[in-house]
């Protein structure tokens, strides 16, 4: 395959904190703050900006204070108006536009790293929009290969630029590092390390890409998001009438076949997958997604073939930007 030129990534961001109470990234981007000087003075490669994106709900160690903060990045509520009533996170998603963004435009930081805790079994996910970002696919295939001890996924959420919701969509590339298992409001060594292993692998690539190394194409797995669901439900209150089955808990990204066992009622009862098709389950009984009436999504997984890319040259950066170069450059 034809080597892919694309621009540098002189600007990544690294955000922890979105949601208050995923305190991996908290301490993560805390820690990372405290030698931010010296490491400015001593990489030239890459200017990395760090940012505790939700301060108030970190305060409180919440999920957020009064609206998901990580779904208020959409166009629409980017752009929509502002009154004094208008909840604290979406006056902070207009806050974080300004300073990553903004979304869509070309003084947007070249790459997002929104850091994310779960407390399903997912070990180290990379979730993103696209299927076909080669930047964030080979940060990723980097990321299999210098983690060999923990799963390293990469999930793909299917949605136009304008309806991408979270944090990560406001840079020309960006994804969510998502690891678990691990508690809401609590931090584990093994997860705290694992997550600053992929961020520090992730920095290693941008220098390295930003340096001219060609990096070879190949094949990864991806996992499309098909659809969320919910857990049974009484029809009167709306209560939750089932959780998810023993045999299922805990097994994210095995296949889910037609008749496997899927929740058990609480008089129990086993209730099975009705659907047409085998898929792969994540976010296996999410704390969080309680509230947001899902209790797991399924996915198909399919082999995406990427191709070899390198950083454009000035030459080639000008080119590619105004579509010709003077006979002096030539």
């Amino acid at each position: 395959m034809e080597v892919v030129c694309l621009p540098r990534l002189s600007r990544v961001a690294v955000c922890g904190g979105t949601h208050g109470n995923e305190l991996s990234g908290v301490y993560l981007v805390r820690e990372l703050l405290k030698t931010e000087k010296k490491a400015e003075e001593e990489d030239e490669l890459v200017s990395v900006l760090l940012v505790l994106s939700n301060p108030r709900a970190v305060q409180q160690c919440r999920r957020y204070t009064e609206t998901d903060l990580n779904r208020c990045f959409t166009h629409a509520t980017l752009n929509g108006p502002v009154s004094d009533r208008t909840p604290y996170e979406i006056i902070r998603s207009r806050e974080l536009n300004s300073l990553l963004g903004p979304k869509g435009g070309p003084q947007a930081v070249d790459l997002v790293c929104d850091l994310h805790n779960t407390t399903a079994n997912m070990g180290l996910c990379l979730i993103a929009y696209s299927d076909c970002d080669w930047i964030c696919l080979h940060i990723f295939r980097y990321l299999q290969r210098q983690i060999p001890d923990i799963p390293v996924r990469y999930i793909h959420f299917d949605l136009p630029p304008k309806e991408a919701y979270s944090l990560e969509s406001v840079g020309k590339h960006g994804f969510a590092i998502e690891i678990g298992p691990q508690p809401h409001g609590v931090v584990r060594s093994n997860i705290y390390t694992a997550m600053k292993a992929g961020v520090q692998h992730m920095l290693d690539w941008v220098r390295s890409f930003n340096s001219g190394t060609i990096f070879e194409g190949g094949s990864v797995e991806v996992y499309t998001m098909i659809k969320n669901v919910d857990y049974p439900r009484d029809s009167e209150t709306h209560n939750i009438t089932a959780a998810i089955h023993p045999q299922l808990q805990d097994r994210d990204f095995c296949l889910l076949r037609p008749n496997d066992p899927l929740f058990q009622t609480f008089s129990g009862d086993t209730l099975r997958y009705k659907g047409n098709e085998p898929l792969y389950p994540f976010f296996i009984n999410e704390c969080a997604y309680y509230e947001k009436g899902i209790a797991l999504s399924l996915a198909r997984r399919r082999c995406v073939k990427i191709p070899p890319i390198r950083v454009q040259t000035e030459l080639e950066h000008r080119e590619n930007e105004w579509g010709f170069v003077s006979e002096e450059e030539e």
